[in-house]
């Protein structure tokens, strides 16, 4: 196991008013991933989740360069699986539960500053790997405490990596040049989103609780929200790990007249001025700010519900995402939300909260700025594309076909180098470089246990699932499993 400097951070009773007020002229978003260099080209990258590959977008020509495989070592991973039960029943688990009867492979990426390396974390196999961009070989990996990686986050020097560790309520600190574990922090269940302040000083986290449970339902009242477990909203500091100020959002929400909202914060994202964050909750169709410096909710926007969404009953939500994914521009004056089950993605004013649908697909499930603040990019992962909006207009500018089941975008760069031996596909051209879960000749994509001979499918390992199941919900030991 790599060693740790730092033991896992407890709240602090020592919290001052103070050192708040000194950190937060300094909070203002950083910058996601670095600017390129002469000799690199500036890109996002694109996970296709269902089928394990990343797709490498150019940022002016929006061409796809390069389809790379994010799971060049799926024999061994399920080698190791299928022969470990308790393994079993969680990789079962989160394809039936998590991952809508899919395995998942790519939750979230970001690149080096060099534009040599990319690092993924990946859910169903439980760990973060970093892939050459060159040779997209596997460099390093470090495996979870527990059973399921998700949510990443990355220093503003690309030195260090966050990573939420979903079953053993942690987040790790990683050295993105070797990989080693050199930190870690406490969180409450299912560990979930990270970001940095500007100058990488200080960390914003948040759990989200069992967000797979089926016990969402209006008639259950308070008690629905008892099954959820632990919730917080974290501030960190990100060179001792130490957690500065926990908040229960729910409670917060509450206490400014906004009763009955849940407590799990989703995406979100931070004024350039640091003292204001934008997130969104689990149910809402819409988002929060919050103020960082006094510790209370300001307003609460609330965006269109469409009549489907209003039909569906919160215990068929998406994990409950009413929305998932939030970005702001860089000047402080829109955001860009993503309206997951009303199916659009909506530009909102940051003043006055009036709103432009700029977008319609299925599931939007992330958004994100490009490299230069005027756009907004946004993952329909029900109709495997990207779609990039302008923030000045609120209108598309392109959609781009990608893999299967896109979600996590990020920014990032890649050695011009690397791609000279590449073929460069324009948008919705050839599958060249497609990975091991790219649709076959038909079109069509392999069913889910097609690619992993040796597992029941979907749906048939009852006594795995429930096994998995309760390990998910925290009953049994299971659940703090050491690597």
């Amino acid at each position: 196991m790599p060693s740790t400097r730092r033991r896992p951070a407890r709240r602090s009773v020592l919290v001052a008013a103070t050192a708040l007020a000194t950190l937060l002229p300094v909070l203002g978003a950083s910058a996601e991933g670095p600017e390129a260099r002469a000799d690199q080209r500036q890109v996002m990258f694109v996970g296709n989740n269902w089928e394990g590959t990343a797709d490498v977008i150019d940022t002016a020509t929006y061409e796809r360069l390069v389809r790379i495989d994010v799971i060049p070592d799926r024999k061994e991973r399920m080698a190791e699986i299928r022969s470990d039960p308790d393994k079993l029943a969680f990789f079962l688990a989160i394809r039936e539960f998590v991952g809508e009867g899919n395995d998942q492979y790519v939750d979230d990426m970001f690149t080096n500053h060099a534009g040599t390396e990319v690092y993924v974390s990946r859910p169903s196999f439980a760990d973060v790997v970093a892939i050459s961009l060159d040779s997209h070989e596997i460099l390093w990996r470090f495996p979870m405490d527990g059973y399921r990686s998700d949510h990443m986050g990355i220093s503003p020097d690309g030195t260090r990596l966050l990573v939420s560790d979903s079953t053993a309520n942690v987040v790790h600190e990683l050295d993105t040049a070797t990989g080693e574990e050199t930190g870690r922090f406490a969180s409450g269940d299912s560990p979930h989103e990270n970001a940095y302040d500007a100058d990488g000083a200080r960390i914003l986290h948040a759990s989200i609780g069992r967000v797979y449970t089926p016990t969402d339902r209006e008639e259950l009242g308070p008690v629905r929200d008892t099954t959820k477990g632990e919730r917080y909203f974290q501030m960190v500091d990100a060179e001792s790990l130490e957690i500065l100020e926990r908040w229960d959002m729910g409670a917060e929400l509450a206490e400014a007249g906004h009763e009955g909202m849940s407590a799990a914060v989703r995406p979100m994202a931070i004024h350039p001025d640091g003292r204001l964050v934008y997130f969104q909750v689990s149910f809402h169709h819409g988002f929060v700010e919050f103020d960082l410096e006094a510790g209370k909710v300001l307003r609460v926007a609330d965006l269109p519900v469409s009549e489907e969404a209003e039909g569906t009953p919160r215990e068929e939500y998406l994990l409950d995402s009413a929305h998932h994914g939030l970005a702001i521009d860089p000047t402080g004056t829109k955001l860009c939300a993503a309206g997951t089950m009303s199916d659009y993605a909506a530009i909102v004013d940051r003043e006055t909260f009036a709103h432009t649908i700029a977008s319609e697909g299925t599931k939007p499930y992330w958004s994100t700025n490009g490299p230069d603040g005027t756009t907004c990019w946004v993952s329909y992962s029900g109709d495997d594309e990207v779609v990039v909006i302008d923030y000045a207009t609120a209108s598309e500018i392109i959609r781009i076909p990608v893999g299967d089941h896109p979600q996590r975008v990020r920014n990032g760069v890649i050695l011009e180098a690397f791609l000279a031996g590449d073929e460069a596909a324009t948008p919705g051209g050839s599958d060249a470089g497609a990975g091991p879960g790219a649709p076959d000749d038909a079109g069509s994509a392999p069913p889910p246990s097609a690619a992993q001979p040796g597992l029941p499918a979907t749906g048939a390992p009852a006594a795995f699932v429930l096994l998995g199941l309760a390990g998910l919900a925290g009953a049994g030991a299971l659940r703090t499993r050491r690597r």
